[in-house]
């Protein structure tokens, strides 16, 4: 099953049932249940440890589901090929703790790289589309840059620029904030959840701040006991 325009159904962006997650062959996360529709923001917690970063990584299907249904982005990762993952994953954006940043080319060519690889040719549309989404997080200015010559705050916008650049259906964010200071950290909060109203774009954000959930209140998922608990059906029974 292939859905190539999510963003245009009411189709769940993510969608797993019964779900068990494995790392050579050894269960991280079992009987894994979880529905999240287009254009929600949702976030992961749990102590480290627990499956936060192995469930992105399965979404990214960069780790095996073992049984059960999983269906991202209309794609079904238990059952699909390996020579299909790459269709999977342009539509995916991922933004990392670290960044990830190639610090061997200027932000523009960082951009530019990504765009090239899921098939973009046209330069004059390559850069259109950068300058967008470089405006769209605050450093239209500094396409020309290095990383390295960066703040580390701005590096992670960045990050998000390159996870936004291919119109993602889903985000998946590790820790997004986990390097930066309180202040900074706020900034790339609020900048994810404007693109999440601006663009509708499905967003999963693992995180340990619980001070971001606070203020920044959205659905929760819980990585415990060896699953994952959605906050709301908790509260709901």
């Amino acid at each position: 099953m292939e859905n190539t325009d999510n963003k245009a159904t009411k189709e769940p962006v993510v969608l797993l049932e019964n779900v068990t997650i494995s790392h050579d062959h050894e269960p991280l996360l079992s009987n894994v249940n979880l529905n999240i529709a287009n254009g929600e923001f949702v976030y992961l917690i749990g102590r480290s440890g627990t499956g936060k970063t192995s469930l992105l990584r399965s979404l990214y299907a960069d780790l095996p589901i073992e049984n059960g249904k999983a269906l991202i982005c209309g794609f079904d990762i238990a059952k699909m090929r390996r020579r299909k993952i790459p269709h999977l994953r342009r539509r995916i954006g991922m933004v990392f703790q670290d960044f990830r940043l190639l610090g061997d080319r200027n932000v523009y060519a960082n951009l530019e790289f990504v765009l090239r690889s899921i098939g973009w040719h046209r330069r004059d549309e390559i850069r259109s589309r950068i300058n967008e989404v470089l405006s769209a997080v605050g450093i239209a200015d500094k396409s020309e840059e290095m990383p390295m010559r960066l703040s580390e705050g701005q590096q992670q916008r960045v990050g998000i620029a390159r996870a936004l650049v291919g119109k993602p259906d889903l985000i998946l964010a590790d820790e997004p904030t986990g390097n930066l200071d309180p202040v900074t950290s706020a900034e790339i909060m609020q900048l994810l959840t404007d693109i999440n109203r601006d663009t509708h774009t499905t967003m999963l954000i693992s995180t340990h701040d619980f001070m971001t959930i606070d203020r920044f209140p959205a659905r929760v998922l819980v990585c415990e006991n060896g699953t994952v608990v959605d906050s709301e059906a908790q509260n709901a029974q």
